[in-house]
């Protein structure tokens, strides 16, 4: 049999670095990205076909499609947008640009990459695109604008794609991690570091207290769970026969997806405010 083939962006590290080794070891054709020289040739030196990409950069996006493309006579079985990156801030604090930055690397990017297989894909008459969302895709909180509004934008584009492409076989599904043992966190808090001025801001001690307390780790990780449990649900969406719409991974994911529902808005923004 011809391995099925499948594109994961994002590997680096974390979830899409999982994905990218449990894939291959389940005998799939495994085709990773990463954006840093150092990180595609330790991920080459691994077994797994990596190649560029920067969801920033446009002929980077289309680079990354030819490649693969050229590599597997012109089909791909599954997409798996994954690659991202979180920006954390005060609305007023956010400057545009960084927003900007924000959506060229977290939404845009995917959907230029996601409409160069869209076409291959409806040719086929199957075809799978993946998406990993976020327990911020369906809210947000004090501090999350800028990456939930990528997150909620996902989702949006999500739904819409699955009511479209369902009738040429291509099925849409949205992974919603919670929290995950990975580097997006120090990765955000650098982010914030680099991007806000901290301190000429009316938030000056608001964001003092929230950087201690997110430094310093949570005291308990009982709703952290490894990048391993977003690799199931990908296992699913990739393989089943009768892949979900939504993906909930985490025990928060599943709670606040419940709270959402039932709370009223005033009695939601409580939690959502302690970030």
């Amino acid at each position: 049999m011809v391995a099925k083939t499948i594109l994961i962006t994002g590997c680096s590290s974390g979830i899409g670095y999982v994905c990218a080794h449990g894939m291959k070891a389940r005998g799939w054709q495994v085709f990773a990205t990463a954006r840093k020289p150092e990180d595609i040739e330790r991920l080459t030196a691994e077994g797994i076909t990596t190649f560029h990409l920067d969801y920033t950069d446009e002929a980077s996006i289309h680079a990354c499609a030819d490649q693969v493309l050229a590599a597997t006579n012109g089909r791909l079985d599954v997409l798996f947008n994954n690659g991202a990156y979180g920006l954390l801030g005060a609305v007023e604090d956010i400057p545009t640009d960084a927003l900007r930055e924000q959506f060229e690397a977290n939404f845009f990017g995917w959907h230029e990459l996601t409409r160069r297989f869209i076409p291959i894909m409806r040719e086929q008459e199957e075809g799978r695109i993946v998406q990993c969302s976020s327990v911020l895709g369906i809210v947000s909180g004090k501090h999350r604008a800028p990456y939930a509004a990528t997150k909620h934008a996902i989702e949006a584009f999500a739904t819409s794609m699955r009511i479209e492409l369902e009738p040429y076989g291509i099925h849409t599904s949205s992974i919603r991690p919670g929290p995950i043992n990975t580097k997006f966190m120090p990765n955000a808090l650098a982010t914030l570091e680099a991007k806000i001025d901290l301190e000429n801001t009316v938030h000056k001690q608001d964001y003092a207290d929230s950087l201690k307390r997110l430094k310093s780790g949570p005291k308990s990780s009982v709703f952290k769970l490894e990048p391993e449990a977003v690799f199931k649900k990908l296992v699913h969406a990739a393989e089943s026969t009768r892949p979900k719409a939504v993906y909930s991974v985490t025990t928060l994911t599943y709670l606040v997806d419940v709270m959402r529902r039932l709370l009223p808005t005033g009695l939601l923004d409580g939690p959502l405010a302690k970030g």
